[in-house]
């Protein structure tokens, strides 16, 4: 079950602070290359894998460039920049020279200096000492946009209770202060400048996000959905003022590189969305070729499909989906089992019966501990074939609502056809040639979409609405994988 994010949320209005003073970069430590070193591996797992082959190679190419710009070191050679297999939008670096992208992001981007100047913000954050100082660090969702959804750590479900969206979660997607969001900015336009980039990249990758933020929005339904934290960062269209302001004050503001064309050929048939085999969202429904299963996620609600669990989160609770081996007491024992993995000692109550679509279940109802207060837990447990694996559910609400908004869910489940199985489909990145008498709106009916086509080419463009294309020019489309 891959890490797959599908979210929105709205910027918040707040005031603009003032401009911090950029801080001295300091060299790599021993302590952070040690520190580094050993959080490398478990990031890069934790986010679907690292890529090989030119587009990664490319970013790594640019990523070195940018970094060194930081002064935290003179040598390309002391910088590991990481393209990871994940759709999710996010960025993130971390002491000792370490810096990541993921392809989801990389795919919104239309220029090499975009790419850069993501980059160099997140190596701004640790040349100001930003993740020691608050011992994490960020993803440009948050750091850009906002965006956040629950994650299923490697402990899996167990974690989620006791300390709330377990360690992946905490090391990656909490956020900075808004003062040191402005400084990464800052260090960011700097560093593009100093590279040779055009700095108005920074400005122009923040309406990227912004613009893809709202159309989630829109597709979701969740234009009310933001995690509390969010109002400590700025409303997405002062960033993009502010950036810009930045970048004239460099003096090169619309005067560096773009190169535009190798963005664009490093993403040319670059996977996009979530790999089938995997997992994979077609509409609300979440679907499991492999294991032949599919359930619906309630409207509203954010699903991510982590390495451990599949996690559905809103402002009516939270549940994951998972599958274990069974043991020798079939589902009331698995029933049994889940609750004894969830917290020591959890009491449950009668364990009963239900059907979805056809497929028996058992489920009860628990009550655990959370940081925020007592939790309606309810474990519900399935054997669609009698085989070896049970998979189930633990439903998350506060104390006295039971089953809550989840009702829906569990009883969506059902078995995929061995067609529909057989059909599952990724998608992928095709760049193509505009020719003479290509519309926008023509060019947008080749997007693999179901809905919303002409607004998805032009987010994935960066185009406004009546936008005119240039016979020649250079657009992206996602087309189904062959």
């Amino acid at each position: 079950m891959n890490r797959f994010l599908i979210t929105a949320s709205v910027a918040l209005a707040v005031p603009l602070a003032a401009a911090p003073a950029l801080a001295q970069a300091q060299s790599i430590s021993a302590s952070d290359r040690k520190m580094g070193a050993e959080a490398h591996p478990q990031l890069v797992q934790e986010f679907g894998g690292a890529m090989k082959g030119p587009a990664a190679d490319y970013v790594s190419r640019v990523g070195k460039k940018i970094a060194v710009q930081s002064g935290l070191s003179n040598s390309e050679r002391d910088f590991t920049v990481t393209l990871l297999d994940s759709p999710v939008n996010n960025a993130f670096a971390i002491p000792g020279g370490y810096v990541y992208v993921t392809r989801g992001l990389l795919a919104l981007m239309n220029d090499e200096a975009e790419l850069a100047s993501v980059l160099g913000h997140e190596v701004g954050h640790v040349a100001a000492r930003h993740s020691a100082k608050r011992q994490q660090t960020a993803t440009i969702t948050s750091v850009l946009a906002g965006i956040v959804g629950a994650v299923a750590g490697n402990s899996g479900v167990g974690s989620l209770i006791g300390r709330g969206a377990g360690v992946g979660a905490d090391l990656i997607t909490k956020g900075f202060s808004r003062t040191q969001e402005y400084q990464a900015d800052d260090l960011g336009v700097r560093y593009l400048a100093s590279a040779g980039y055009d700095p108005l990249a920074s400005s122009d990758m923040l309406a990227i996000l912004g613009n893809q933020q709202s159309l989630e929005a829109r597709l979701t339904g969740q234009k009310n959905s933001l995690p509390t934290w969010a109002s400590t960062h700025p409303n997405s269209e002062d960033r993009v003022r502010r950036a810009a302001t930045k970048a004239d004050a460099t003096g090169k503001a619309g005067r560096g590189n773009r190169n535009r064309d190798a963005l664009l050929d490093a993403v040319d048939g670059l996977a996009w969305g979530e790999d089938p085999s995997k997992g994979y969202t077609e509409g609300r429904e979440f679907r499991l070729p492999t294991q032949r299963l599919a359930f619906t996620v309630p409207s509203g609600y954010t699903l991510n499909n982590g390495d451990a669990a599949v996690t559905i989160a809103g402002s009516g609770g939270q549940a994951t989906f998972s599958g274990a081996k069974i043991g020798q007491n079939g589902l009331d024992g698995y029933v049994g089992q889940v609750f004894a993995a969830l917290q020591a000692n959890m009491r449950y109550g009668e364990i009963r019966s239900g059907k979805a679509n056809g497929i028996d279940f058992r489920y009860a109802f628990g009550t655990g501990n959370s940081n925020a207060g007592p939790l309606d837990v309810g474990v519900f447990a399935y054997r669609p074939d009698n085989g070896a694996v049970a998979y189930h559910f633990v439903t998350m609400t506060r104390s006295g609502q039971g089953i809550g908004p989840f009702q829906p869910l569990v009883e969506s489940m059902r078995r995929l056809s061995a067609g529909e199985a057989a059909a599952a489909k990724g998608y992928r990145v095709k760049v193509v040639r505009v020719k003479a008498g290509d519309s926008a709106e023509s060019l947008a009916r080749q997007m693999a979409f179901p809905d919303a086509q002409l607004e998805r080419f032009l987010v994935l463009n960066s185009l406004q609405q009546g936008s005119r294309l240039q016979t020649g020019d250079r657009v992206k489309l996602i087309v189904r994988a062959p």
